[in-house]
């Protein structure tokens, strides 16, 4: 008997269809030769820290004492629920399993889990494991089934065509590693941030740069100073068409002069037509999907969440309609062309105009890691049986296929004309007009019909340029599509204004060279992976992290404080650092790396933040940590402690309610000016305060009043001079009245040359009492 071990029930139920009429049992099919069984995903999962070294706590509380924890040999358990205990129904199924793995009868054992390195390692586990307990079963032969689709056709062929298991040992190898350094990162990092604030930090390997991502973005929208700049456009009619003729050169808003100069140069020199280009051209039709690509398209057009793209996509595959979805290539094998013609057959008993075509655009085995792009199978489902979402999903996936194998060809007219305004600048025109719409009727399309005007080499184009002001604009929040276009290629230049104006230019995106894109995946550069980032984002949503409304990313309050605690703890888990172990991974899988050497670098990396935890620089912004005493409670003398979001008196439980925030108005209040406050009764100035009402930034003191924590701005406007030794009268313009570094001038104001380390003294010119001359000997600044 050959016995086949499925990851999942499911998987199970269309092996068994693939080798036919199989009786039922007591957690197991059999016949024909075949058991077959199955696991529930994870039947184990890592031991947790108290199983290397117990807490010294009574109730087994997270403590420091026992971090960080480097198991010299990572154990696994039978995984257990939230309440700590073992799952009995997961207890129950491995002793199924292993009592199979025994029989007398059976001969040779085969993982059957997806296609992966996550199933990979689920089912080695579970033998592993009943090899533990039974010897004897090491001796049995292993082998595996690797399935790209769940269809009856593909698992009888796969039956046929098994390999060894030890020809998955490094994809094997790339599970076990992946497993172990996001275990110590999670396990170590999230207890120690929690610990320090308070408050429960989910830290992991791809988590914090994901959130990071969406942290920065919406810091840098929130903080966004607009700028205007000129530039200079002609928009008049030529024959009764207007034409619009956009300059390159731009100018800065106090250059309105130089902007008015060129448009008369522009305007004296005239404008003809010296080229016009029309020609016929056939519009290639998109990729096949990746599964982001998918749910990029699902998330702008129809706003759907990815982790309900992923779910449908996978119930899909499983019913046998999808091949494998989590795939990160567009791209088809090569030896898959006589399973590609199959499925093209059973597109046209449906009625969709299709003919097999051998396309370097299509099958490029060199594009393709582990898995071919998610097309439909041969078997096509009756659509009332689909949910709506269903057919929106399967929708998506045929119509792309269907647009790809098209034998209608989408034929367009362009058309490029060329201005010349004198030997000033060329302006060029582009136009297309879709003749024969083809491979469009099917899929979507981003070309549009745009007719140009009807001129002539020779023409005289009617031009009158102008300045003409405009707004610089914020970044754009992230999105499903720009976040996950970032996530797979995180160093890729931001290509997203030259991919629009492509786009306007009649191009389709599949005209993209992505070689760049593929070789960043090869080499493990991605933040998380086709398979895993779906799940760590909506972990991230679920935790408070991050929020999604429609297809649009935003940071919430408790992501900031995720990314700005790590921050004040030292603790750098930022896109260089996550890409570095992606890379180690790959290295691992590819034999180039042994599984304990790629633990070694993450092991390093998690000691550095324990070895520097004394040594933490209190930086202005820091606001100390859990537990930290701040001071005297100004109500009745009690220790003011630290309690993460907030300073606290520790006689809470006697009633005193004195609290104030750690961050108010947008500002950490860092840990001395809180200890100055409580003991002085008033900060230091503190600037950078954020109005959430105008959002405009303001500096104020803290001071105590009524017990209470409050702003005051009056002693703000009191002036200090500070005399400027001589000696440094020759070096510039004094020194700062903050920092004591030296004046520099810069384009519009006077400041301290010690902005990179904070320093924020400004003065205007038109402040400055005239201009100062260098060698200044005195400079005012506001408290």
């Amino acid at each position: 008997m050959i016995l086949i071990i499925a990851e999942k029930p499911s998987l199970a139920r269309n092996i068994a269809a693939g080798i036919g009429n199989l009786a039922r049992r007591d957690g197991y099919l059999e016949g024909e030769g075949y058991i077959v069984s199955w696991a529930f995903g994870h039947l184990f999962s890592l031991c947790d820290i108290e199983h290397y070294d117990p807490s010294p706590s009574e109730d087994n509380r997270w403590v420091m004492d026992n971090l960080p924890c480097f198991p010299n040999n990572f154990e696994f358990e039978l995984r257990r629920d939230h309440d700590k205990k073992v799952d009995s129904g997961v207890v129950r199924q491995f002793g199924i399993l292993r009592d199979l793995c025994s029989r007398e009868d059976v001969d040779s054992i085969v993982n059957a889990g997806d296609a992966d390195r996550e199933g990979e390692i689920i089912v080695r586990l579970c033998i592993n494991k009943a090899c533990e307990e039974n010897p004897r079963i090491k001796d049995k032969p292993k082998y595996r089934l690797w399935l790209p689709d769940q269809t009856p056709k593909t698992v009888a062929a796969a039956l046929k065509d098994m390999k060894s298991e030890d020809e998955y040992d490094s994809l094997a190898n790339e599970g076990f590693a992946r497993t172990y350094i996001d275990w110590l990162y999670g396990v170590n990092l999230t207890r120690y941030a929690t610990l320090k604030t308070g408050t429960l930090l989910r830290v992991g390997r791809v988590i914090v740069p994901i959130v990071k991502a969406i942290y920065d973005r919406d810091m840098a929208i929130k903080n966004f100073v607009p700028g205007v700049y000129l530039a200079i456009s002609s928009k008049e009619k030529t024959g009764g068409e207007e034409i619009e003729l956009v300059s390159k050169k731009r100018f800065e808003d106090n250059e309105r002069q130089k902007a008015e100069n060129l448009c008369a140069q522009y305007n004296a020199a005239g404008a003809i037509v010296s080229a016009v280009k029309n020609k016929k051209d056939k519009l290639s039709a998109g990729k096949l999907y990746s599964l982001s690509k998918l749910q990029n398209y699902l998330g702008k057009k129809y706003k759907m969440p990815m982790e309900k793209s992923l779910s449908i996509v996978q119930k899909l595959y499983e019913e046998g309609y999808l091949t494998y979805p989590r795939t990160n290539s567009e791209y088809m094998a090569t030896a898959e062309k006589s399973k590609v013609k199959s499925i093209i057959e059973s597109c046209k008993k449906v009625g969709y105009p299709v003919i097999f075509k051998d396309s370097k655009t299509i099958f490029d085995d060199s594009k393709i890691e582990s898995h071919s792009a998610i097309t439909p199978t041969y078997k096509i489902p009756d659509k009332n049986k689909l949910s709506t979402d269903e057919q929106t999903v399967y929708g998506a996936v045929m119509r792309r296929f269907v647009a790809v194998f098209c034998e209608q060809e989408c034929v367009v007219s362009r058309t490029e004309i060329t201005v010349d305004v004198g030997d000033l600048e060329k302006f060029t025109l582009k136009g297309t007009v879709i003749l024969e719409p083809g491979w469009t009727k099917y899929d979507d399309s981003t070309v549009k019909d745009k007719v140009l005007p009807k001129l002539v080499k020779g023409d005289k184009v009617n031009i009158d340029f102008k300045p003409v002001e405009k707004t610089t604009s914020p970044p754009k929040h992230y999105t499903i599509e720009t976040l996950n276009n970032y996530l797979k290629n995180p160093f890729k230049e931001d290509k997203a204004a030259a991919k629009e104006r492509l786009e306007n230019e009649d191009h389709d995106e599949s005209q993209f060279d992505d070689a760049e894109d593929y070789r960043a995946i090869f080499e493990g550069l991605e933040l998380g992976t086709e398979a895993t980032r779906t799940g760590i984002i909506d972990n991230a949503k679920k935790s408070g992290y991050i929020s999604l409304k429609k297809d649009v990313y935003t940071i919430l309050p408790d992501g900031e404080f995720l990314i700005e605690s790590l921050s004040h703890m030292g603790i750098s888990m930022d896109k260089y650092k996550t890409a570095e172990l992606g890379k180690a991974l790959k290295s691992v899988f590819r034999a180039k790396m042994s599984v304990d050497e790629s633990v070694e670098l993450a092991k390093n990396e998690i000691k550095e933040v324990f070895d520097n935890e004394r040594d933490v620089l209190r930086s202005a912004g820091n606001t100390g940590f859990y537990g930290d005493v701040v001071g005297p409670c100004p109500l009745c003398g009690k220790d003011v402690v630290q309690r993460g979001k907030f300073y606290g008196c520790s006689g809470y439980k006697d009633g005193c309610k004195f609290t104030f925030r750690t961050y108010i108005c947008s500002k950490p209040i860092s840990i001395q000016n809180a200890s100055k406050l409580l003991r002085e009764g008033r900060t230091d100035v503190i600037s950078g305060f954020i109005s959430p009402k105008t959002q405009k930034s303001f500096d104020a003191m803290l001071k105590l009043e009524d017990g209470k924590a409050v702003f005051e701005f009056e002693k703000t406007k009191r002036t200090q001079t500070r005399e400027v030794p001589p000696q440094f009268e020759d070096i510039g313009y004094g020194l700062c009245p903050i920092c004591g570094k030296t004046v520099i001038k810069g384009k519009t104001s006077y400041g301290c040359s010690g902005w990179k380390d904070g320093c924020e003294y400004r003065r205007a010119f038109e402040d400055a009492q005239g201009s100062l001359p260098e060698g200044a000997l005195k400079h005012q600044i506001s408290l």
